[in-house]
């Protein structure tokens, strides 16, 4: 794994910058963007996908960013199950649903992945 310099390297990180984009997008049409409640759970989530990667990696350590990246695996999650109540009231299309679940399954992936090299390799 080459040498990350800052969190914007992380391609988990890049890749949840543009779940977040796409969550915002889907979440304002229509009665979507009304249902206040769940647009702003779902906005939060993936917001926090993000977020714990960049703050994992502003901690220094490899614990404490393997530790972070364990919090944006639950974010995803987190995100995934929102995403169902969209899908259940006729918020966003399967297709849309299955996009946004596909992504959140694929950064999940990452950041356990990068996790476990982090525990692996103790210094930071």
């Amino acid at each position: 794994m080459g040498k990350i310099e800052r969190f914007e390297d992380i391609e988990a990180w890049q890749k949840a910058r543009e779940l977040v984009n796409r969550v915002y997008k889907v979440s304002s049409y229509s009665r979507f963007g009304k249902d206040f409640d769940l647009q702003h759970q779902v906005r939060r989530s993936a917001i926090s996908v993000m977020a714990n990667i960049a703050e994992g990696f502003g901690r220094r350590s490899n614990q404490e960013f393997a530790n972070f990246l364990n919090y944006s695996h639950g974010s995803a999650a987190e995100t995934q199950s929102h995403l169902y109540l969209a899908l259940d009231q006729n918020y966003i299309n399967q297709e849309t649903f299955d996009e946004l679940y596909n992504q959140c399954d694929e950064i999940s992936r990452m950041t356990l992945s990068l996790a476990n090299y982090l525990r692996k390799n103790k210094t930071h």
